[in-house]
């Protein structure tokens, strides 16, 4: 239990500077000279919108008010989303996007929501690529982790692949910037076969929530995430474990397979790792309490 309470404290915090950075952002682009950001504390409708989402237990209350008032056309459309909002729809889900690694990311209803933790995911995947690189992102929900890399490497050869058809279709339009396809199925079953011993960098954010603690999530992410996205099996490692097996099939010698995992679960996944034939090490960001397993295939 202590863990799931720390847990929801990190990712609240997380939220808060997602949500603070999104708002100023959109503040810029709305209106250069800030005069769009200046009218929010003293406005009416701002103010009351404030006080309904801290009514309805929203903790970063002010930074969604202006997210929502800069995504709502018109003032009924507005209306409808504060009220989707305090029905306790993710915030995410109700604008339609969210800011990751300093990109807009769409994010359709049901779809899991990119963490701000996955950013440091993003930075060892980008850290280990080249310009040109064949990266495949499994279990990419929105795309977002294949499209910041892209982002960052500016060229890279990408696929990105998850079994849920809804996030498929909502990854298909966010890695059309960095020219991905995106496929639909089980892992690497629908991968282009002329892709096996081509990867360089192989990451997946695979689900790594054991299943009797999915009860212990965030009531968003139970009610309004597709399950397949957070339940990892009976000790949270079962996706990780078909990723690690057939890997060494796909990776280039001397490439390397990444997977976002928990500081608690991380010798789990090293043991994994180093069965199915990849060396490996344990990288961690204390800042977004975030953990990183990085295996590498042995090179001929």
């Amino acid at each position: 239990m202590v863990i799931f309470i720390i847990f929801r404290f990190i990712e609240n915090r997380g939220k808060l500077m997602e949500f603070r950075n999104a708002a100023f952002n959109l503040g810029k682009i709305n209106d250069v000279d800030g005069s769009k950001v200046a009218v929010f504390n003293g406005d009416a409708i701002y103010t009351s919108i404030v006080t309904k989402l801290r009514a309805a237990g929203c903790v970063f209350a002010e930074e969604e008010a202006r997210l929502l008032i800069l995504a709502a056309g018109t003032t009924a459309e507005l209306a409808g989303m504060v009220d989707r909002r305090i029905a306790g729809l993710p915030l995410e889900h109700v604008i339609g996007w969210a800011e990751f690694c300093g990109i807009r990311i769409e994010v359709d209803l049901g779809v899991f929501v990119p963490r701000r933790r996955t950013e440091f995911l993003v930075r060892q995947a980008a850290a280990l690529a080249m310009p040109g690189a064949v990266v495949v992102d499994l279990c990419c929900g929105t795309g977002a982790v294949g499209s910041a890399v892209g982002d960052v490497l500016e060229e890279i050869e990408l696929y990105a692949v998850d079994i849920d058809p809804a996030a498929v279709r909502c990854a298909r339009r966010n890695v059309t910037s960095v020219n991905g396809q995106v496929y639909e199925g089980d892992l690497y079953e629908p991968l282009p076969a002329n892709l096996r011993g081509r990867v360089d960098v192989l990451v997946a954010n695979a689900p790594y929530v054991p299943t009797e603690g999915i009860g212990l999530l965030p009531h968003e992410a139970r009610m309004h995430e597709a399950r397949v996205a957070l339940d990892g099996g009976s000790d949270g490692l079962d996706v990780q474990r078909r990723v690690a097996a057939s890997a060494t099939l796909w990776l280039a010698p001397g490439s390397h397979l990444l997977v976002e995992t928990s500081e608690r679960q991380a010798m789990q996944t090293v043991e994994i790792f180093a069965r199915y034939g990849v060396m490996p090490r344990v990288v961690k960001c204390e800042e977004l309490d975030a953990t990183v397993v990085i295996g590498t295939r042995p090179a001929l």
